[in-house]
């Protein structure tokens, strides 16, 4: 702790040793009271002019300087807290600095000096305030005039310019004195440049001036000498009073004057005007130009209001014009109409030709037309024919009339009456037909505020022109309104009240003093804008690559102004927009080409002068196909597939044979067969002689296959069964190609020749079904024909004829029969199960006489007409008859000549047919 107040002490020690030499340097010395500084400045707040040199000294006190050890070169000069520049700086000695200022318009207040003493701690020593401004100037521009307030007072004011503004004070002095006399300064009160001497003297001449002072200097006036009743204004008149006089155009002022004839004489002014206007009238100053109370206005318009006032001066001019008087009114007295009222007529379109309805109207007169109140219109209307009707006469009170008369001219004449008299007649020729030249060239022209209309007159003298307008619009009829002009003029305004943004039908008529001509019509707008609102536009049609637009016009309350164009704006959702303009006489656009099933956002706008505004969003989307795409692809497409079903039934019908060859072959009529013409009791029955051979030498029929199908099993000895355990093991390959003991056999389904049961099951009787079919083989050396039987893939049933009794044994002797075959001519069946069904065989070339003969001894044995030769064919024979049901007895057809017993189908072993069997045929 105590090493640290000792490093603390040098800190506290130079604090209070600078407080103490700022006690010291700002010390006060106390003596008598008084507090005395430690300097002062030369000079005490000095008045400076803008832009002139300027130095300041600053003077310490000794006292002070052996105190607190303070001398001149530490003085420090600020201007209103900035430092001085120490260039302008000067040490004159070890008391007194100076500073020097060579253009004072930047010295501002205060100047202060400052030093710096010990411990670079600054202090004030002394300020003072510094006044820039500019001396006075002269005063220009002395006048005085002396108003008067009353008959004996007449205060006198002058008034001057003071010059430039000098940012001091300065002091100004009205004098002014006569001749031999002086008289104390007249001092302004509020302003600087004005002063009233309350009292003046007339007839003595006064010299005026003024004296302007201030801090910097002095300046007077040049003086202004006068005599005081030459620049008096005087009082205007009072009671001021107007009264009618005898006649309609006069009219009678009085007043009284309030300045006494002694003093001075007077001239005066007297103006006026139509009450309620704008524009004052005087009368000629030289008509009252001597002292008066009392004039006679001249000149005016019967039955009009007027307003006057009055003023007056010093009768030489010397001096000031009073100010006018309150101002009185008068009216002048009736007199009768001074012209006509303006007519104009309107004719209803009629259906009949012989009759009119006519409108005719005219307008008010003026006031200073009508020069009193009308009373009453005279309305003559005079038929202009050779044998006309006197004339027809209206007394109305109103502006209009309205009259139904036949077809024709007519001359209307209208006049006006009020208390005075009548006015002149006012006439109008209506014609049969508008037959005379028209005006050229209407048009129209917005002109200050108006709407000015020109024409072109045509060649002949016209009487007049009737310039005729409506408003046009939709919300209500066209009221019409019309003037009447002048037939020397070629333009007028009119004088209606027309209205921005507002369409008017103008029509221009001329009249000739024999008839009228048609008129020529314009529309004008006094002023155009915009339109309120843009077309509605919509599709009539959409196509492909093209879309109809269409809109309606907008109304004439909508336009504001002439549509000059319309522009349409259309895009994709993902396009730009494309702009394209219209005839605004159009109401309808195709807008192409387009991109097909695209959809478009489409707008319109509509253009004045003024600019133009645009209508909703519209979207439609173009179509897919363009008109007539779908039938061009459909239709070939029908035509296509129409002519295929054509070629394609044209086709069948030219293959019918081999179509039905395959779908549904030709299947005998059994009831047409050899076969049922068999009848064992009558087998002579079947032979047939060379002469009625069914079939022609070297020919065949169809190969069939003949299946008999027995109801019940007859039963064999078990030494007969042994043959059929091989058939048995080979019932895979049998099923798949033959039903019985044949052959294979196309078209039919396969039949199991041999009972798949050991046991000896019935099979059920459904029904007997035959396959059959005849082969007819030409006879060898004049030999009888043999008939060999072979399958039919006929399934109808046999004639009852045919039907043999059901042999009960259970066995058969076919099946036998067949099991012998196959181990004798295994071979020559497999290759002959894939022969196809109804193929004719080829014819076999003749074989050597041995060969025939061997053929023929086999084919004896083969259809049983030897039975001499072999009792064990016999035997079999006897079996073969007695097969059970559902064994098949086939015989393979062999075409051409007879074949070798090798070469003949081994469908059939050779058998011998007993009674009771078939019998050959």
């Amino acid at each position: 702790m105590e090493g640290i107040l000792c490093s603390m002490f040098p800190v506290w020690n130079w604090v209070v040793h600078g407080l103490y030499l700022l006690l010291s340097i700002g010390s006060l010395e106390v003596s008598g009271g008084l507090v005395q500084s430690c300097g002062h400045i030369i000079p005490e707040s000095p008045v400076l002019a803008i832009g002139s040199n300027f130095t300041a000294l600053c003077i310490l006190n000794e006292s002070c300087l052996d105190f607190g050890n303070i001398y001149a070169s530490q003085i420090i000069w600020k201007v209103k807290n900035r430092v001085v520049p120490k260039e302008q700086y000067r040490e004159i000695n070890r008391t007194v600095s100076s500073v020097t200022f060579n253009d004072t318009s930047s010295l501002a207040t205060p100047l202060t000096c400052n030093i710096l003493a010990d411990g670079q701690i600054e202090q004030n020593i002394y300020g003072i305030t510094v006044t820039i401004g500019l001396p006075p100037e002269k005063p220009t521009n002395l006048s005085c005039i002396v108003h008067q307030l009353s008959k004996l007072t007449y205060p006198m004011t002058c008034t001057w310019n003071p010059g430039r503004h000098t940012f001091l004070d300065t002091h100004f002095r009205l004098k002014y004195r006569w001749p031999q006399e002086n008289f104390p300064d007249c001092i302004p009160k509020d302003v600087n440049n004005s002063c009233t001497i309350t009292d003046v003297q007339f007839f003595v001449n006064l010299e005026v001036w003024v004296e302007a002072e201030n801090a910097l200097g002095q300046a007077e006036s040049d003086p202004l000498v006068l005599d005081p009743i030459e620049i008096v204004k005087p009082l205007s008149p009072h009671n001021l009073s107007v009264d009618s006089g005898i006649l309609p155009t006069v009219l009678k002022l009085s007043w009284e004057n309030r300045i006494s004839a002694p003093v001075m004489n007077l001239k005066f002014n007297i103006r006026y005007k139509i009450f309620g206007d704008t524009n004052w009238m005087q009368v000629p100053p030289e008509d009252i130009d001597s002292p008066r109370t009392s004039f006679s206005v001249q000149g005016l318009k019967p039955y009009t209001k007027y307003v006057f006032s009055v003023r007056c001066m010093k009768e030489d001019g010397v001096g000031y014009w009073s100010d006018w008087s309150e101002e009185k009114t008068g009216v002048t007295t009736e007199e009768k109409p001074s012209k006509g009222p303006a007519i104009w007529r309107i004719i209803e379109a009629s259906h009949s030709p012989i009759s009119w309805t006519v409108h005719l109207m005219w307008k008010a007169l003026e006031p200073f037309e009508a020069n009193g109140i009308i009373l009453y219109y005279e309305v003559t209307v005079r038929a202009k024919s050779p044998l006309s009707s006197p004339p027809d006469k209206y007394n109305v009170s109103t502006t209009n009339l309205t009259l139904k008369m036949p077809n024709g001219t007519y001359e209307v004449t209208v006049i006006a009456h009020n208390r005075a008299g009548a006015s002149p007649p006012s006439v109008l020729l209506i014609p049969a037909s508008n037959s005379k030249a028209p005006v050229k060239n209407v048009r129209t022209i917005p002109k200050d505020g108006k709407l000015w209309v020109r024409w072109t007159a045509p060649n002949n003298y016209v009487l007049k022109y009737v310039i005729e307008w409506c408003l046009v619009s939709n919300s209500a009829d066209c009221i019409i309104e019309w003037q009447n002009e002048p037939g020397n003029i070629q333009g007028t305004y009119l004088k209606g009240d027309v209205k921005p943004f507002k369409c008017y039908l103008i029509t221009v008529y001329p009249l000739y003093a024999d008839g009228q001509g048609s008129g020529q019509s314009v529309k004008a707008y006094l002023q155009q804008d915009r339109p309120s609102k843009g077309p509605t536009v919509q599709t009539k049609k959409v196509g492909k690559a093209e879309a109809v637009l269409t809109w309606n016009h907008l109304t004439v309350d909508e336009q504001n102004g002439f549509i000059r164009s319309y522009t349409i704006f259309y895009k994709t959702i993902d396009g730009n927009e494309t702009a394209v303009t219209v005839d605004p006489s159009k109401t309808e656009y195709t807008l192409s080409p387009l991109t097909s099933d695209t959809l478009y956002t489409v707008r319109m706008m509509a253009y004045t002068d003024e600019g133009g505004r645009s209508g909703p969003d519209f979207t439609f989307t173009t179509q897919k196909f363009g008109k007539g795409e779908i039938e061009a692809i459909v239709v070939p497409v029908c035509l296509a597939f129409l002519l295929i079903v054509l070629l394609g039934v044209l086709f069948c019908f030219n293959k019918r044979d081999l179509i039905k060859k395959h779908i549904w072959p030709i299947v005998p009529d059994p009831s047409k067969s050899n076969i049922a013409q068999w009848s064992p009791q009558v087998p002579a029955k079947h032979n047939f002689s060379s002469k009625d051979q069914m079939y022609p030498e070297g020919s065949f029929t169809d190969v069939s296959v003949v299946e008999i199908e027995a109801d019940d099993k007859k039963s064999f000895s078990e030494q007969d069964l042994k043959p059929f355990d091989l058939l048995k093991k080979e019932k895979s390959t049998s099923e798949g190609h033959s039903s019985g003991i044949g052959g294979s056999s196309c078209m039919s389904s396969p039949r199991q020749s041999v009972s798949d049961s050991d046991e000896g099951e019935t099979t059920q009787n459904t029904s007997s079904t035959v396959q059959y079919s005849t082969v007819v083989l030409n006879g060898y050396r004049d030999q009888t024909p043999v008939q060999v039987f072979s399958r039919s893939e006929s399934t109808q049933p046999l004639l009852d004829s045919e039907e043999r009794s059901e042999d009960q044994t259970g066995g058969s002797d076919s099946t036998t029969l067949r099991q012998q075959y196959f181990k004798r001519n295994r071979g020559q069946d497999e290759t002959n199960t894939d022969r196809p069904c109804f193929e004719r065989t080829k014819q076999i070339t003749s074989a050597s006489e041995g060969d025939l003969d061997g053929f023929a001894d086999q084919s004896s044995q083969l259809l049983g007409f030897r039975l001499e030769k072999n009792t064990q064919e016999a035997a079999l024979s006897d079996v073969l008859l007695t097969s059970t049901e559902g064994q098949t007895v086939r015989a393979e057809t062999v075409e051409g000549n007879t074949p070798s017993f090798d070469e003949m189908p081994k469908s059939y072993l050779p058998q011998t047919v007993r009674q009771g069997g078939y019998m050959p045929q």
